[in-house]
């Protein structure tokens, strides 16, 4: 394929670099058309130890790159990954919104807090609750607290309890011991506000 050309003429230098003989294998298949190939080649060069090489890791974030770029959806999911973690958000966005929308629920998670925080981009209570409520959604404990909390506050929607509990109900479900404490502590609240109150008792006493 001419774009995997492409691709090492403008990276002579790859024979100068020590890699294995597996990542070797990989590059070898990669320049044969193999896009799998060249998504494992990058992931092995821009993680581990190969990573604390600067060399190494931006040839393996470049091997990703047009992993990405024809198809392999694993690569694209990686890229976000990798911007993400390297605080480049704006970079990080297109690559976690084509991920999310695919059902990647880490991808879905990270644009709720890019919104939420306002990294690299408006800030919006909106769509910072829509990508959490994805996030939530595919089972996400950390999601659904920070969708109770938006409800708790009133972080671009009304305060709204009944919303509150219900997503700390399902972050409890998700396995969040903070969402079980917290649903429970709410729930021992309303049943608290259902019983008389203390003037109603004492107003019954003499009934």
């Amino acid at each position: 394929m001419k774009w995997i050309w492409g691709l090492f003429l403008g990276l002579t230098y790859v024979g100068a670099l020590e890699l294995t003989p597996e990542i070797t294998v990989q590059i070898d298949d990669c320049q044969k058309g193999h896009v799998l190939s060249c998504y494992e080649a990058g992931v092995a060069l821009s993680t581990g130890k190969n990573a604390q090489d600067q060399e190494k890791k931006a040839l393996g974030l470049d091997y990703i790159r047009r992993a990405c770029k024809y198809g392999e959806n694993k690569a694209c999911d990686a890229m976000g990954e990798n911007y993400f973690k390297d605080k480049h958000y704006g970079a990080a966005k297109p690559y976690f919104e084509a991920s999310c929308e695919r059902g990647v629920v880490t991808a879905c998670s990270a644009l709720g807090t890019i919104y939420r925080d306002g990294m690299d981009t408006r800030q919006d209570d909106e769509k910072s609750r829509i990508y959490y409520e994805k996030a939530c959604a595919l089972q996400d404990k950390d999601a659904c607290i920070n969708l109770a909390i938006i409800y708790r506050g009133g972080f671009g929607v009304d305060m709204n309890r009944s919303m509150e509990k219900s997503y700390y109900k399902k972050a409890c479900d998700a396995g969040s011991d903070v969402g079980c404490k917290s649903f429970t502590r709410m729930d021992n609240k309303d049943k608290g506000i259902e019983e008389p109150s203390l003037w109603k008792k004492v107003k019954s006493l003499f009934n």
